[in-house]
């Protein structure tokens, strides 16, 4: 068995309006779900991904009005990396950034930069053979825009102790002592590690929560069976409605999630009008009306989307 490299990056925001501005007006992604924390119904839980909602293009918020922002450290994502084509796309993102008042850095094909509550992020020049998962925007040709993660990086102050876990019960392929890739047969994306800062981590707002690996629904429990025997403790599978999904710490303390393929966001929705208006879990419907009332008002993303 393989997981088909990251389905959905999960993380933190205190301000949803402007989350919604920074990743669907300046990065280009669209806004393809506007639903709750089925842990925490009174939550938003904000989708961003490709024009079809694609696993693999799945950056994914949690909103806390007013919550601290926190910092990345010992057991936690740090940096998510998306690909781009081409050293023009660089060029291209490098402008665009620093005309938003964005600083990035350059290393060789790589940018660096930060969302504005300081979330790392990083685009990269890379070839593969995996399919591009574009979004759509006016100002942002195709051949230029963001094609899905690259993958993550987390921090670590002892890589070692993830190797065996990661390797034998994940089937992640080593690629040196502190990065692995992931790959099935249609997707991949690796998972590497860093060294911690001094400062212990903090979590909240501009923070990672936890990172989602794909798999086949038919492969699901397995996984979770997998997990389970080599001591990792892993949830119950629980329905998302969106996805079917299994939480567990993997050694150095970073919260992974395995998360289904399907049934995807046009469960409930039409993929012509995905995100623009809130989708509810049949579960949640009930609540509908007082969650209407409680959830900061959003800015409309449609403007930023491609006339066709």
């Amino acid at each position: 068995m393989k997981l088909e490299g990251i389905h959905h990056v999960t993380a933190i925001t205190a301000d949803a309006p402007g989350n919604v501005d920074f990743y669907t007006r300046v990065l280009g992604l669209r806004l393809v779900k506007k639903s709750v924390n089925q842990d925490d119904p009174t939550v938003y839980h904000l989708f961003y991904a490709d024009e079809s909602g694609d696993p693999g293009s799945d950056l994914t918020f949690f909103e806390y009005p007013g919550l601290p922002r926190g910092r990345a450290g010992a057991g936690m994502v740090h940096t998510v990396v998306w690909r781009l084509a081409s050293e023009e796309a660089l060029a291209f993102w490098a402008e665009r950034l620093a005309a938003e008042g964005i600083e990035s850095e350059w290393d060789g094909a790589r940018l660096r930069f930060a969302d504005p509550e300081g979330m790392g992020l990083e685009v990269a020049v890379v070839e593969t053979d995996d399919e591009p998962l574009v979004g759509q925007h006016p100002e942002i040709p195709a051949e230029l825009a963001l094609q899905g993660f690259d993958g993550v990086r987390a921090y670590a102050t002892d890589p070692g102790a993830s190797r065996a876990f990661l390797e034998e019960a994940l089937s992640f392929e080593a690629e040196g002592e502190r990065a692995w890739e992931v790959r099935g047969a249609e997707r991949g994306s690796f998972y590497a590690y860093d060294e911690p800062p001094a400062e212990r981590g903090l979590g909240g707002a501009g923070t990672v929560h936890h990172v989602a690996w794909s798999s086949t629904m038919e492969e699901h429990e397995a996984w979770r069976e997998r997990v389970a025997r080599a001591g990792m403790r892993p949830t119950p599978v629980i329905d998302r409605f969106y996805f079917r999904s299994v939480y567990f710490r993997e050694p150095s303390g970073v919260l992974f999630e395995i998360a289904t393929l399907g049934p995807g966001f046009t469960a409930d929705e039409p993929l012509e009008t995905l995100g623009e208006a809130l989708s509810l879990p049949p579960a949640y419907e009930p609540l509908r009306e007082r969650l209407e009332q409680v959830l900061t008002p959003l800015p409309d993303p449609r403007p930023t989307r491609a006339v066709k």
